[in-house]
Parts: C-alpha cells; structure tokens; sequence
C-alpha cells in the first residue's frame, strides 16, 4: 500500500516514482517530520531530505 504525507511527496508524484534499482513500487513511510521511501522488492530504503526523495542507489540503506 502507497500513502503519502501531506505536503512532503504529493500523490502524483507517488504514483510515478520508482524504485531505481528493480523498478519496483515505493511505500512511503512518515518517521518525525521526514520519513523515507522503503522498496520491499529489493529491501532498500532511500531517504527524504526537505522533501526531497534522495534517489541514488549508491546512499539507500538496506533494510
């Protein structure tokens, strides 16, 4: 299931963004004030920095 957070990544941009390595959904998950994309397909998580979805395979965590 995809959710958004209010003002951090809007629901078009969910619907069109992607995992970088496998091409797989994204979930976005609220932690503070941030939060992070997770792929659950390759079991890596990128970061939201300001709002903005930091999308380099290189700086994800696996999770």
């Amino acid at each position: 299931m995809v959710t958004t957070m209010p003002g951090v990544i809007s629901d078009e941009l969910m619907e069109v963004l992607a995992c970088p390595k496998c091409h797989g959904k994204l979930e976005l998950v609220e932690e503070g004030e941030g939060g992070h994309l997770d792929c659950h397909n390759c079991r890596l998580r990128y970061r939201i920095d300001d709002g903005i979805p930091v999308m380099l395979i290189d700086e994800a965590e696996k999770f």
